[in-house]
């Protein structure tokens, strides 16, 4: 590392301080004697291996907005979006792989939001799944409705409810 000032590659660290994930340290150059401080981070070792075929390090913060743009002005909580974002981190962790596809990603996000709110479940997906008409949409909601309707009869809550007697 150079000195920004003077350019010179000898200097030493006077200060150092621990901010979350991320280490500050200031440092003055022994040759100008000027100080500039430096950041360091753990590089990313996720990689995402997109549809279109580039790669780009996992990014929590770029899932979690995906999430957010989904339940926007939906009855999910902040901490819910976090736990989901977390849950799907987590998993995607314990793979132990260096890169995951984005689809992998994608259907971990879907499986979680289809438990939590199925509207938000159905924008995450219109972006995620790309759908181009309108039949797709309705596939798709189609298919979610019978999950809900398949874990509504396992809670014994199916499709025969009581109804009043008239009479």
């Amino acid at each position: 590392m150079q000195c920004p000032h003077c350019g010179h590659g000898k200097h030493k660290v006077i200060d150092t301080r621990e901010r979350g994930e991320t280490i500050r340290r200031r440092r003055q150059c022994l040759v100008c004697e000027q100080r500039f401080t430096t950041y360091e981070h753990v590089a990313p070792s996720l990689l995402v291996s997109k549809r279109d075929g580039h790669r780009e390090p996992f990014d929590p913060q770029k899932l979690l907005a995906g999430i957010r743009i989904a339940a926007v002005k939906r009855p999910v909580s902040s901490e819910r979006m976090k736990s989901i974002a977390n849950f799907v981190e987590d998993r995607i962790q314990r793979m132990g792989r260096a890169e995951v596809t984005s689809e992998m990603i994608g259907n971990l996000v879907l499986d979680q939001l289809a438990d939590v709110d199925q509207v938000a479940y159905i924008r995450f997906a219109s972006v995620y799944l790309d759908f181009s008409h309108l039949s797709e949409i309705r596939s798709e909601v189609d298919r979610l409705m019978g999950r809900s309707d398949l874990e509504a009869d396992a809670a014994g809550r199916g499709d025969a409810r009581e109804r009043p007697s008239a009479g």
